[in-house]
């Protein structure tokens, strides 16, 4: 279930468009839509001049002897992905990708991270693939046959406030690359929030509450102390707009109005139990911002 309209917060495309899935005895065509889309979702969108494609692992596959599951491994493995994410990026913002790239997420936590950095340590950059490729939650997810896509703007089980505005960090509409990172460069987008597990800004299209673009910032610090009611001891409050809420019985309708229905101000530590309340009750988050 989509938390919210799609395009209220900028991923309506990846909404729009269904799961890429690869079956026995489609046309050559469609393995070549497959390839594109393999390449558009672990490449992060960048371009990929022809030069640079995985010409054995593409034949191989179009000849039934790869998997998706198997090309993606073989094009996460190339030297193109691993010059563009890994040797020209400082550690962090590699596994966040990584994250992003293979599972459709962001990483939950500090330890989720610090596991995959020991591992680059202990084992190296194959295995580091490797553990995403093989793991239980990408089975779980996508199987052999579909290509990976973003999962991260929809709630799933165990997720938390916190890991819902992370991934709008990483995913800024489906027009920009991985190339360029956020504003700061190929420097770690959450490194510091993970570490603090402080939430982000969730902010509507710069084009408006019902654009297709996207434009992000790291904020320029927290929420401010002591600031609003109901701040809590540690002082941090945040501002949830919700624009729609369904009634028991009836059929949920959201305000097509771009004016929230409600605001609420929550504090920090009570921000993935509102997330659940609002989620159960049928509402739809317009933004979340820090009280400034």
């Amino acid at each position: 279930m989509v938390f919210g309209p799609a395009s209220q917060l900028g991923v309506s495309l990846y909404e729009d468009t269904p799961p890429v899935e690869m079956i026995l005895g489609r046309s050559e065509e469609d393995a070549e839509a497959v390839i594109c889309a393999v390449y558009r979702q672990i490449l992060g969108n960048a371009y990929v001049m022809e030069s640079e494609r995985a010409i054995v692992p593409e034949s191989q596959f179009k000849r039934g002897e790869l998997s998706v599951r198997e090309f993606v491994r073989a094009v996460a493995k190339s030297d193109l992905y691993r010059v563009r994410f890994f040797e020209s990026c400082p550690r962090y913002r590699s596994i966040e990708l990584n994250f992003k790239h293979f599972l459709g997420r962001a990483p939950r936590d500090l330890e989720e991270m610090r596991a995959h950095s020991t591992l680059l340590d202990t084992q190296g950059f194959e295995a580091e693939i490797d553990s995403y490729l093989d793991s239980d939650e990408y089975q779980n997810a996508y199987g052999e046959n579909f290509v990976p896509y973003y999962r991260g703007y929809k709630t799933q089980p165990g997720q938390t406030m916190v890991g819902f505005t992370h991934f709008f960090a990483l995913a800024r509409g489906a027009s920009s690359s991985d190339l360029k990172g956020s504003l700061a460069g190929k420097a770690s987008v959450l490194n510091r929030y993970v570490i603090q597990k402080t939430p982000l800004a969730v902010i509507p299209p710069s084009g408006g509450a019902m654009g297709n673009g996207w434009s992000f910032q790291d904020p320029t610090g927290s929420a401010r102390t002591r600031h609003g009611a109901g701040a809590s001891e540690g002082g941090k409050v945040y501002r949830i707009e919700v624009t729609g809420y369904s009634s028991p019985g009836k059929v949920n309708r959201v305000s097509k109005f771009r004016r929230s229905n409600q605001v609420f101000l929550v504090p920090f530590e009570k921000l993935s139990q509102e997330y659940q309340r609002i989620h159960q009750q049928g509402g739809v988050i317009a933004s979340i911002t820090p009280i400034s």
